[in-house]
């Protein structure tokens, strides 16, 4: 038993989980070579095809970075002309150039460029001048193998001379130090440590990873310096020492200026006594050495052997923990195996003890996840950081629960590809089945997720309370494609929706689907939402909000066959609502026509399950614009809206509760223990998870309960006020009587602080995406509040028309007005409008909304077709899913719309539509939506709201319903939205207004209404 539990939801605070560090490393690259030879030394490199392509083929055979251009020349004076109008990167010469040493070749071109390397390169030995003992003016000297493999040795060794300092600096890169003076093992051996640390490197980078954050941990590999004596040698050490990843030394070069046999050995010693764990190799041509090597003690490689590079392979596997971890017995015995961080996880919380020990005792635990590019952790795994404590059970707690930290981090704002081997939902918190684009909904929710990483280091309420998103599944478009290609479906304007589902319901997922989908169901037991994700949905500035379908399931099904079926038809559902009339509606009012796919989004429900019924605690929606400030409320903060269960409630317009995040404290809703009775939620949506429940195709399981009904259930007696009746008050506890959802532990006494975490996402999410945003969310509580759970659940971005032109309204224009609104949403000003469809105020009943909503749809299907756009005048919301609160119109019942009008009147209070996907989809196109607080007009003012109802009624009527009528004008009126002051005026004037307002002597447009003054006609 492990004495320390792991929660899966701590991380170790220093990882860094996004590779952003990885962007910075590597940052100079070798892409413009000089390469000076003659004609015959370049046909003897290129004998076996062009260098260039032998390169550019090794760079991709290894999956690097791009490969640099080669530019040759054939003597000295060309080069000297070339570098002094060019910058290279890096000149490789040969041994001689028209009577020129390549040592005074290289002196003039550093008097050129002083930083550039310049490397020589001999055909021979005799050309290497190994003699020499002046060798300025060449950095290094190799010999030529007649290989790609070396140029591209030689080429990232002086990339890693030039970005260690910093890299190591930056991402405590590992370093490999290599020891050697002769050109020729220089030559052969080099190729080999970097052919090995490229692909071991690239073998072991976790598969949970997603190629980018692969290849990007390629920029952590270990840098390998070079030196050529002992005092080289030494200085690489000692500037480097905590970075060191293992020493490979030859054992006889110089010292002190002279060659010494005993250097090598002299160097790994005193390595050997200052950090006792690090791998040492020796590589000599005298087999005597090995047994010095030994008593250092290092492995030691015979430079001579005919297995040289198998033998450096194994050092690699089995001291540099490249390869599966080995988990052994202290007399060598093998007990088990790991090839990634999870099995290794895995195997800590099994292995016997002895094992344990044995392995941390000899650091195998940190060098074979430092081989990993995972710094940090092999420094936390390390020896000396491990606890002191008296139990191994102490010991194997802290090692799982370091390596479970990681794992979860690094999969923190990443979406991973899904996988049915390597998927594990306890660190996987987004992943993809497919190739093809997630849609709008999904990207959103990926964008949001990376950007809350950063957030939280710069937010102390993030950091202090968990903000997470629930496990996300998406299923990429191309498995729409494939579904509709492989079915042969095929689109018809004139089938129904009911149809259309059927159609999609008979049909079959791709294979490849279906198999990915069972292994991800088998690992999620949760109860599930399957969501849309369209191409167009949630897209800047056109967003398809609530267009689509969305299902809930139980999941808990007896049967796994049963489970795999409902969500299968949830599945084609979703896929089936693309063909829906109002998507397909509102495409055509976008001007998108029918390109849209669609991707799925399958996420774990948000929530607990009470008894027999499973919801969150809070759903809700938060707006960074409020459309609405009223009181001393300011636009900028934003507006918030939320209900207990399923956030259906708030979506499609049910009664909630909105505050500002800024001011949670200020409930103008609940100003009076009236308003609180008549305003507060008193229904809300949860799922059926009844064992063996069907999926539901028309309400998706979801079950419209009471709140009365939930009292004894902890989100209603943790969060409900009390109404007691004898005292005509409303306490702020769990007592017997009327609930009344005020939310009093969140906003008033901020036990949980829902405001600042609502200020500071809106904020994010508005940095992020560039404008104003709207976000989707759910809490799931805890007894104790601080402890609560908040989920993001998505993201879109409003569109508020400050874009727009300006727009004045004068005097003139509202003196003239039949209706003037001064809560409005929109800016511009229209004059195509000549239609008027509205709700007979005398005949208006609150019962009957469903029958006004059928007379609206069969109207404005005949505008439609003449391509005729109206005015919409009725009481309430509209498209609310709650017929007591108004109209519940479709979107395919006002398609043909050009502007509203929402009366807030005595027959239905109703608090504005903000926070309704409808609302979001009429502000995205620019629709006007007007707020009338009918008053009448009032003697002496000229700015009340009012509709001129008598001057509606005499227009030419077009069809008469039995709650709904169609008027038609004889010229269109102009309507003007000044969306700056919220001000709507609609009127009918013969000629345009020239009227002015002159004030102190100056002539202004629509000042009266401030300043006192003249109005006078322009002539």
């Amino acid at each position: 038993m492990m004495s320390k539990t792991t929660d899966s939801n701590e991380v170790i605070a220093d990882f860094d989980p996004h590779f952003k560090i990885f962007h910075d490393l590597m940052p100079f690259k070798v892409q413009e070579i000089l390469l000076i030879s003659s004609l015959y030394d370049a046909y003897i490199m290129e004998e076996d095809g062009s260098i260039a392509t032998r390169l550019i083929n090794e760079y991709h055979g290894l999956n690097l970075s791009k490969p640099p251009k080669i530019t040759r020349v054939s003597s000295a004076v060309e080069a000297f002309h070339l570098l002094t109008g060019k910058k290279f990167d890096m000149v490789i010469t040969m041994p001689f150039l028209g009577g020129m040493d390549a040592f005074a070749l290289g002196s003039a071109i550093k008097k050129i460029q002083p930083d550039i390397p310049v490397i020589l390169v001999s055909h021979n030995m005799r050309s290497t001048f190994p003699d020499k003992v002046d060798r300025r003016g060449v950095d290094k000297i190799f010999l030529w193998c007649c290989e790609a493999d070396l140029l591209l040795a030689i080429i990232k060794n002086v990339e890693d001379h030039q970005n260690v300092a910093m890299d190591t600096k930056r991402a405590m890169v590992r370093v490999i130090i290599y020891v050697e003076d002769s050109p020729l093992y220089r030559s052969l051996i080099l190729p080999l440590i970097y052919s090995e640390v490229v692909r071991q490197t690239q073998s072991v980078l976790d598969e949970s990873l997603n190629e980018r954050h692969r290849l990007l941990r390629m920029r952590a590999r270990p840098r390998i310096l070079m030196a050529q004596n002992y005092e080289e040698a030494q200085h690489l050490y000692q500037t480097y020492k905590p970075y060191v990843f293992t020493v490979i030394s030859d054992a006889t070069f110089r010292k002190s200026g002279r060659s010494n046999a005993l250097a090598g050995f002299d160097f790994l010693r005193s390595i050997r006594g200052e950090i006792p764990d690090v791998p040492l190799l020796m590589v000599s041509t005298e087999h005597k050495n090995r047994a010095e090597a030994e008593r250092i003690p290092a492995v030691f490689i015979d430079k001579n052997s005919p297995v040289l590079r198998d033998e450096l392979h194994k050092f690699f596997l089995n001291n540099l923990g490249f390869g599966d971890f080995i988990f052994r017995l202290p007399d060598g015995t093998a007990i088990g195996h790991a090839s990634n961080l999870r099995e290794f996880e895995n195997q800590l919380k099994v292995i016997p003890e002895v094992s344990l020990r044995y392995h941390s005792n000899r650091n195998h635990f940190s060098n074979w996840v430092m081989a990993r590019a995972e710094v940090i952790l092999a420094l936390n795994l390390h020896h000396d950081s491990l606890p002191t404590t008296d139990t191994l059970e102490n010991m194997r707690a802290d090692l799982v629960d370091k390596v479970h930290s990681l794992r979860k981090l690094r999969q923190q704002g990443v979406v991973v590809k899904f996988s049915a081997d390597d998927y594990d939902p306890d660190i996987m918190d987004f992943v993809k089945i497919g190739n093809g684009s997630m849609g709008g909904k999904a990207r959103g929710i990926a964008f949001m997720w990376a950007c809350l990483q950063g957030a939280y280091r710069d937010h102390a309420v993030l950091q202090t309370h968990t903000v997470t998103i629930p496990k996300t599944c998406v299923i990429t478009a191309d498995g729409f494609n494939t579904f509709v290609e492989e079915n042969k479906l095929h689109f018809s304007k004139s089938m129904p929706d009911d149809q259309v589902a059927d159609l999609f319901l008979d049909a079959a997922l791709p294979a490849w689907l279906r198999q990915e989908l069972r292994a991800f169901l088998r690992k999620t037991p949760h109860p599930l939402t399957v969501r849309s994700s369209s191409l167009l949905e949630d897209g800047q500035f056109k967003p398809y909000a609530g267009l689509y379908s969305t299902y809930f399931l139980a999941n808990n099904h007896a049967s796994f066959d049963e489970r795999l079926g409902q969500l299968e038809s949830a599945i084609k559902l979703v896929y089936a609502s693309t063909w829906f009339e109002s998507p397909i509606a509102f495409s055509k009012v976008t001007g998108r026509g029918r390109e849209d796919a669609m991707a799925v989004i399958i996420q774990q429900s948000v929530g607990d399950q009470f008894g027999t019924y499973f919801y969150p605690a809070v759903s809700g929606v938060a707006q960074s614009h409020n459309f609405y400030p009223v009181m001393d409320l300011n636009a900028d903060e934003g507006i918030a809206h939320i209900a207990i269960g399923i956030g259906k409630t708030v979506v499609e317009g049910g009664k909630s509760l909105w505050f500002s995040p800024a001011k949670p404290k200020k409930l103008i809703q609940f100003s009076t223990v009236d308003n609180m009775l008549k305003y507060s939620q008193r229904e809300f949506y949860a799922l059926n998870v009844e064992l063996d429940a069907c999926l539901q195709r028309d309400n998706s399981n979801l079950v419209l309960r009471t709140v009365q009904q939930a009292e004894k259930e902890l989100p209603v007696k943790m969060l409900a006020s009390t109404y007691i009746a004898d005292e005509d008050r409303v306490r702020d506890a769990c007592l017997p009587g009327v609930k009344i959802m005020t939310f009093a532990h969140l906003l008033k006494y901020s036990s949980y602080p829902l405001g600042k975490i609502l200020t500071e996402l809106l904020k994010t999410a508005k940095s992020g995406m560039g404008g104003d945003v709207e976000i989707e969310f759910a809490l799931r509580l805890h007894p104790d509040l601080e402890k609560s759970v908040f989920y993001f659940l998505q993201v879109r971005q409003m569109v508020i028309g400050s874009e727009m032109a300006d727009v004045q309204i004068c005097d003139h224009e509202r003196q003239n007005a039949f209706c003037h609104v001064s809560t409005s949403l929109g800016h511009g000003s229209f004059s195509n409008i000549a239609d008027i469809i509205y709700v007979c105020p005398e005949v208006f009943d609150g019962a009957k909304t469903m029958d006004m909503a059928k007379e609206i749809g069969a109207m404005n299907r005949r505008l439609l077709h003449d391509k005729r756009p109206f005015l919409l005048i009725g009481p309430g919301r509209w498209g609310s899913a709650d017929p007591w609160l108004g109209i519940p119109v479709q979107w395919g019942d006002i398609s043909g719309v050009a502007a509203i009008i929402e009366v807030q009147s005595h027959k239905i209070r109703a608090d504005p539509s903000q926070g309704t996907h409808f609302f979001q989809n009429i502000t995205s196109l620019g629709i006007p939506y007007l707020t009338l607080h009918e008053k009448g007009r009032q003697e002496g003012e000229n700015h009340t709201d009012f509709l001129d109802w008598h001057w509606l009624k005499r227009q030419n009527l077009v069809e008469k319903g039995q709650y709904v009528h169609h008027v038609r004008l004889i010229k269109p009126f102009t309507l003007k939205c000044d969306g700056t002051k919220a001000e709507s005026v609609l009127f009918q004037m013969e000629k345009p207004c020239t009227m002015v307002c002159t004030v102190e002597g100056k002539e202004v447009w629509h000042q009266s209404s401030s300043v006192p003054g003249e109005c006078v006609w322009i002539r």
